[in-house]
């Protein structure tokens, strides 16, 4: 009986010590985050929510989980396709739960690390903020940051990854946001055509159109689409002809001063082969339009801004046609593949 209960002992002391073995415990694994030679400084404080392979994990669960919804389906995913530069592809604005549908077009998510503000309107001045406005947005998602938490909680593969990804170990709003931001600042797109060239990598030449739309970029559209990051993260008023349905009057809303009416934030350039259709309201479909848009379509709406007041007082930038085509071709060696099919941010 001695030999059958020591037995029994051992068993149960092994299974005790392998079982504890598999306790999520916080032992954080540090990532690098990339900072391309040809990029601006990184401004997001990575010493304030530090990468760790844990916390990108939970970002990217949570990024993918259709819980943060009020529905339980809408995930952050829903409008924001890898593919497509996480955009919402095919739709000029946003859908959302309860076959809601708000009044913008989805933005890429991609290089969030180098900006200092979110959404068209600026309504997010740091990106452990912006998740809140799409969660909570009843055109969009539609749900409360407190029913999120409790929601989590009951999920023991979520107790898991909170205890692994923070010290603290808790499911709260303050974690659930640094996770999300964890994950976006990961998403770096640095690798096009483009990118090769100007960094002299793999012996990668521009054609003579790319080249010629290149230098008219320069000329004619680098004042706003600053950088290789192709954004100066400014706030303009380019012409549009305002869309009634909406009447949407862009930063005005967030500060009320007069001087931001139907100012927009100036988008990224970059994969903009694949982030159709165009504008904050998503009204143009093709590269074509917009740039005949910006030769004769622009109309003074109250606010433009002045730098596109032509000589004869109309607004707009002039370009010829083959200005327009070799502009298309060299926007298309912006075009980052790598990013837009790497695996770490895919959801399988």
């Amino acid at each position: 009986m001695k030999h059958i209960s020591y037995a029994v002992w051992l068993l149960v002391l092994v299974f005790s010590c392998s079982e504890s073995s598999d306790i999520a415990k916080y032992e954080p694994a540090i990532l690098d985050i990339e900072q391309p030679s040809n990029f601006p400084q990184i401004v997001y404080n990575l010493d304030n929510n530090q990468v760790t392979q844990e916390g990108f994990q939970l970002g990217k669960d949570l990024f993918y989980e259709g819980r943060l919804s009020s529905n339980n389906a809408v995930a952050c995913a829903f409008c924001h396709e890898q593919g497509f530069a996480f955009t919402h592809h095919g739709h000029n604005l946003s859908h959302g739960v309860n076959g809601g549908i708000g009044k913008r077009n989805a933005q890429p998510i991609q290089n969030m690390a180098f900006q200092t503000s979110f959404m068209w309107d600026g309504a997010a001045s740091h990106l452990d903020l912006q998740p809140i406005i799409p969660i909570t947005s009843e055109l969009e998602m539609g749900e409360t940051l407190s029913n999120v938490v409790e929601k989590l909680k009951a999920d023991s593969y979520y107790q898991d990854q909170f205890t692994r990804a923070f010290e603290d170990g808790e499911i709260s709003t303050e974690n659930i946001l640094k996770a999300l931001s964890q994950f976006m600042v990961t998403m770096i797109s640095s690798n096009s055509k483009y990118d090769k060239y100007v960094r002299g990598e793999d012996n990668v030449t521009l054609t003579t159109i790319e080249l010629d739309g290149l230098q008219t970029f320069e000329t004619k559209c680098a004042s706003c689409h600053a950088t290789d990051l192709f954004t100066d993260n400014s706030f303009r008023n380019n012409g549009l002809l305002v869309n009634p349905q909406l009447n949407d009057k862009g930063r005005f809303d967030i500060l009320e001063n007069p001087e931001d009416l139907y100012k927009f934030k100036v988008p990224s350039l970059r994969n903009i082969e694949y982030t159709y259709p165009y504008m904050h309201d998503g009204r143009f479909s093709t590269l074509e339009v917009v740039l005949n848009f910006y030769d004769s379509g622009m109309v003074d709406n109250g606010n433009v801004d002045p730098q596109f007041l032509r000589e004869d007082g109309s607004y707009g930038i002039t370009l010829n046609d083959y200005e327009k085509e070799s502009i298309i071709a060299f926007l298309k060696t912006l075009t980052d593949y790598e990013f837009l099919e790497d695996e770490r941010f895919s959801e399988f």
